[in-house]
């Protein structure tokens, strides 16, 4: 992942990720949408986001399920 990429899901996980989401497929899936949509807005696209980590619905799951959005 690039490190605009990198700090863009970082700062966007621990800004729009409540610790109070559920783990639930839609809750994720809505997220996942989400985070794409205000990417392409500043101009980051999902292949700059997904580079080298992966699965951005696993990471915002991860998120979820740990409680630890952002760290």
């Amino acid at each position: 992942m690039s490190m605009r990429g990198t700090n863009f899901l970082d700062k966007w996980i621990c800004s729009n990720v409540p610790e109070t989401v559920g783990a639930d497929i839609i809750s994720v899936d809505e997220l996942t949408q989400k985070l794409f949509a205000d990417a392409k807005a500043l101009g980051i696209t999902s292949s700059e986001i997904e580079e080298d980590m992966g699965s951005v619905y696993e990471t915002i799951l991860n998120a979820i399920v740990h409680h630890d959005a952002g760290r």
